[in-house]
């Protein structure tokens, strides 16, 4: 397994402690934050290019370890999408995303990707045979299908999404049933993970991984706050749990690839004057207010971060 600090934003610069176990790890750190200001957020296709030739620069080396990644706000989740097109290059056996977060991230999204939008991406790729979705508690499952949410993809069986609670959601559609949810009139009603419980949830999951390969990437925003401060509102998942789920994961499937965002950085955008006003006016609707203190957050998240590089590092050993 070969480590990776993706710098796209500082967010990781401002943990000096979390740093240095990763250097001691061997961890490769790739400045990317010129390309990571023009795709903040959301991308068009030209700069994500040129990122992922920058990103498989620095892995051509290690092309056929899996590799974990650390890459900052969860500003860059669609990176992932990135990440997944290395990672399922050096591998020929169909896979498994394992995606925990406090927000479906499945919205369609032309001529690029959105930080919200990746999980299409994801999902059209012929290894990925099932994304599983763990912990929303966001008000993206409030009407969804209004809000440009892609829920053919539960309909077509290609994800399973289990709200940390979530009484149900109205829809416009028909998307059917499935494991993780099921739909009355134009209602629909979800398996959530507080009506399972903890390790009848874990056992569930378990049961519905289809391949022996899974990928993990986890946006810390499904973590309450005494566990990360991150640029989005947060869920109710804690730090012990999710370790818990990795820890049961690993130890029944090969993780071949991880990445971990949700830290927090003070928002730059680069592009010309319409983008930047763009991108701040989605912000100011979407991103709670007040920002959290920057040295509040670069404590606990390097406090996260350190666990979770623990729990990575053994299970992807």
């Amino acid at each position: 397994m070969q480590l990776f600090l993706l710098h796209l934003d500082d967010a990781l610069l401002t943990q000096p402690g979390f740093i240095a176990s990763c250097e001691r790890s061997g961890g490769r750190a790739l400045d990317v934050q010129t390309e990571g200001s023009a795709i903040r957020l959301w991308g068009k296709d030209a700069a994500l290019t040129r990122l992922r030739d920058r990103l498989r620069d620095g892995f051509a080396d290690t092309r056929d370890e899996p590799k974990l990644c650390f890459m900052g706000s969860g500003d860059f989740h669609h990176v992932t999408s990135l990440l997944l097109d290395t990672t399922l290059a050096a591998t020929a056996e169909p896979i498994t995303i394992i995606h925990f977060d406090n927000h479906p991230d499945w919205v369609h999204f032309k001529g690029g990707a959105h930080c919200g939008s990746w999980v299409n991406r994801a999902a059209a790729h012929p290894a990925v045979s099932k994304i599983i979705t763990i912990g929303v508690a966001s008000n993206d499952l409030k009407n969804p299908d209004w809000k440009g949410a892609n829920l053919n993809l539960m309909r077509d069986g290609m994800l399973e999404l289990y709200p940390f609670e979530r009484p149900s959601s109205r829809v416009r559609h028909a998307y059917g049933e499935g494991a993780s949810h099921r739909q009355s009139g134009t209602t629909l009603h979800w398996q959530t993970m507080q009506a399972l419980g903890e390790q009848n949830f874990i056992d569930t999951v378990l049961a519905r991984i289809p391949t022996r390969g899974v990928y993990i990437t986890i946006d810390k925003d499904v973590l309450a706050r005494e566990d990360a401060e991150t640029n989005w509102d947060q869920g109710h998942m804690r730090m012990d749990y999710l370790l818990h789920m990795l820890r049961s994961i690993g130890r029944r499937h090969r993780i071949v690839g991880a990445d971990v965002t949700g830290d927090y950085s003070r928002p730059h955008y680069s592009g010309n004057l319409f983008m930047r006003a763009k991108k701040n006016a989605e912000i100011f609707l979407d991103q709670p207010r007040p920002a959290p203190s920057p040295e509040d957050a670069a404590r606990v998240n390097s406090l996260s971060n350190l666990a979770l590089l623990e729990m990575l590092q053994g299970v992807m050993a």
